[in-house]
């Protein structure tokens, strides 16, 4: 059944997944830095957290409705699942890999997205949108050269992200005309505390423990606080953008997080790209700026003429 796209406005959209592309780098490079001492579901615990923490209250204030449906209720319930598993995928991967690497292999995830709204959402999937995933795919293997034969099998948890925040993404545009984005990440955290906090209460086994809490100290409790914000806000921007414009407009966008990520990697970690990745970030750009472009022009079109 075809969705109404009466209220979508694609640039809005892409700026708001332009936003998203540039915060959750950071929000990822802080759960790498962080993942080495401190086990797992503790730091998406402290991430759904400060998600609830932070938007239940503004959601409150803004008058909207938390839990408008029955319907609502279970796609958020579903979507708080689908983010509990991709986040442990991501973080555990994060452990493995570089960031950058872990990034891009996770980005067969917009061919993914524009397949199932294709075969689900009935939205729109044409040549210049695929043609633009391929190019930006293949920027994305320029800027990292990921080695599947060197990482193993760490190789294949940010296949399994890509997989989950296909659907994740999916069920999020499947929902959202239906809740405020901001009720949606309050509902989400609240929604998500009660699996995975208890998890922090479990005795730590193992020097890179997945359940326990470690208490942090000094710098490290800003570490959390941002990782916390970081997450919280990238993943507004991104739901905000669902919001405006179908799946398959934003998955070319998407390819902007990698230049990110190699950026944000570079200060952190001092992850340096060679001269065939730096080819492959100007790849990718120019790849999303396409779609900017593209959108703009197909507005314009749409437009009605002026009285």
């Amino acid at each position: 059944m075809a969705r109404d796209t009466s209220s979508d406005r694609p640039l809005l959209g892409i700026l708001l997944m332009f936003g998203f592309c540039t915060v959750i780098p950071f929000a990822d490079a802080l759960a790498k830095l962080l993942g080495e001492d401190f086990p797992l579901f503790q730091l998406i615990a402290v991430r759904f957290f400060t998600q609830a923490l932070l938007f239940t209250p503004m959601a409150m204030l803004a008058g909207v409705t938390l839990f408008p449906s029955a319907r609502v209720v279970g796609l958020t319930a579903l979507r708080a699942a689908l983010q509990i598993a991709g986040l442990f995928m991501m973080f555990s991967a994060l452990r493995l890999l570089p960031l950058a690497d872990a990034v891009a292999i996770a980005f067969v995830m917009p061919f993914i997205m524009l397949l199932l709204g294709w075969f689900f959402l009935d939205e729109e999937v044409g040549p210049r949108r695929l043609i633009a995933c391929a190019v930006g795919f293949v920027g994305t293997l320029m800027v990292v050269q990921p080695s599947f034969a060197a990482v193993g099998w760490g190789a294949l948890l940010p296949v399994g992200v890509a997989v989950v925040f296909a659907v994740f993404m999916l069920v999020t545009r499947a929902m959202s005309k239906e809740i405020d984005p901001l009720a949606l990440q309050a509902s989400s955290g609240m929604l998500a505390l009660p699996f995975v906090a208890p998890l922090v209460f479990l005795p730590i086994a193992g020097d890179a423990p997945l359940v326990g809490w470690l208490t942090p100290e000094g710098s490290e409790v800003w570490l959390f606080v941002a990782l916390g914000i970081f997450g919280s806000l990238g993943h507004l921007l991104m739901t905000w953008s669902l919001k405006f414009a179908p799946s398959a407009t934003l998955a070319p966008m998407q390819y902007l997080e990698i230049p990110m990520a190699t950026l944000v990697g570079f200060a952190m970690f001092r992850d340096l790209p060679n001269g065939l990745a730096a080819a492959g970030i100007c790849v990718t750009i120019a790849a999303g700026l396409y779609v900017v472009l593209r959108e703009r022009a197909v507005s314009r079109a749409a437009a009605p003429p002026a009285a």
